[in-house]
């Protein structure tokens, strides 16, 4: 399930790496392509999450950098844009990741999709709610060659759970993960079942208990992620009360502030999102589009990905910050 490192890849990460550290001391530059791709499956969600432009069917834009709203997105990949993401990608890149803002299962060709990139020798991942993984379906996943798949459960309840997975089943969830164990069981395949929580008011008393059964539950792995939450100035009824375990801070004009985070991020330099519709962004975090490089159906990945607009947006990415780079948690 282990990724195919040809020399191909291995040089293009070894460039990378090269211009990105270039790039911290002011030589701003790219001479590689992307190391890792995160195609966008599906547009749409049967989930409500509050924090979800998808799921709240509306586009969020907390600053004025919106130029284009995912409310105008198609709702499926097609077969067209996939495959030039593949034949374009795969000779560089070592991971292929199918997510972005919508849920992936609802993709009827995804264990197709995963196939055809676990044949061209990629890492493969998954991010799901799970709430359409049936039996069948996890088997197909799972025969695929899908390297991890990231399943997301904020809570042990069916309370906790439905304050954030508004419209979801906590027991579906868990029946997911048991489908997921099974096929992997099954076939011995080598897939990585990683259990994803999100840290919110809702479930801090939950998340000892998350440790000490993730592996009862079907996982391999267990994940703690802060949460990005909107409208926070004057705090936020999802916000953990410990504040080490939030992105955002109390100043000391009694407002919540964003943490502030180190310049010069290194995703917006090893990969790229690709949309259903086909148009290239810099990362997970350009929810609105607001910075897109241009469309794969319209110029080749490998020139999109270092032209005009994807340098300007890196010079930023360096200096003052885009927006989106503001929300960012990494």
């Amino acid at each position: 399930m282990s990724v195919v490192l040809t020399r191909l890849r291995w040089l293009n990460a070894l460039r990378c790496y090269a211009d990105y550290l270039l790039s911290l001391f002011g030589a701003v530059r790219v001479s590689h392509r992307p190391l890792f791709v995160s195609v966008e499956p599906a547009a749409v969600c049967q989930l409500r999450c509050p924090e979800c432009p998808v799921g709240q069917a509306k586009s969020f834009s907390p600053n004025a950098d919106r130029q284009a709203s995912p409310d105008t997105k198609q709702a499926f990949m097609p077969r067209e844009v996939w495959e030039r993401v593949l034949q374009q990608a795969a000779p560089y890149a070592h991971t292929m990741q199918f997510y972005f803002q919508g849920e992936p299962l609802l993709n009827k060709d995804l264990p197709r999709m995963i196939k055809e990139a676990h044949e061209a020798g990629l890492y493969t991942i998954v991010s799901t709610n799970a709430q359409a993984m049936t039996e069948q379906l996890a088997e197909q996943l799972v025969a695929a060659g899908l390297s991890r798949i990231i399943v997301s459960m904020d809570g042990l309840t069916e309370e906790s759970y439905t304050a954030y997975r508004q419209g979801g089943s906590l027991a579906q969830c868990l029946h997911a993960l048991q489908y997921l164990r099974a096929a992997k069981e099954k076939i011995k395949a080598r897939t990585v079942i990683e259990l994803q929580c999100l840290r919110l008011k809702t479930n801090e008393g939950e998340w000892g208990a998350f440790a000490r059964a993730y592996k009862r539950m079907g996982a391999d792995k267990l994940t703690f992620k802060t949460a990005q939450l909107y409208g926070y100035a004057d705090g936020h009824p999802l916000m953990p009360s410990d504040s080490r375990y939030s992105r955002y801070i109390q100043g000391s004009d009694g407002h919540y502030h964003r943490r502030k985070l180190h310049r010069g991020c290194l995703r917006v330099w090893s990969g790229a999102v690709v949309t259903t519709t086909g148009e290239v962004l810099p990362c997970c975090y350009d929810k609105n589009h607001a910075h897109a490089y241009g469309n794969i159906m319209e110029q080749p990945l490998d020139e999109l990905f270092c032209n005009e607009r994807a340098m300007t947006f890196r010079r930023a990415a360096l200096r003052e910050q885009p927006a989106i780079c503001k929300e960012c948690w990494r």
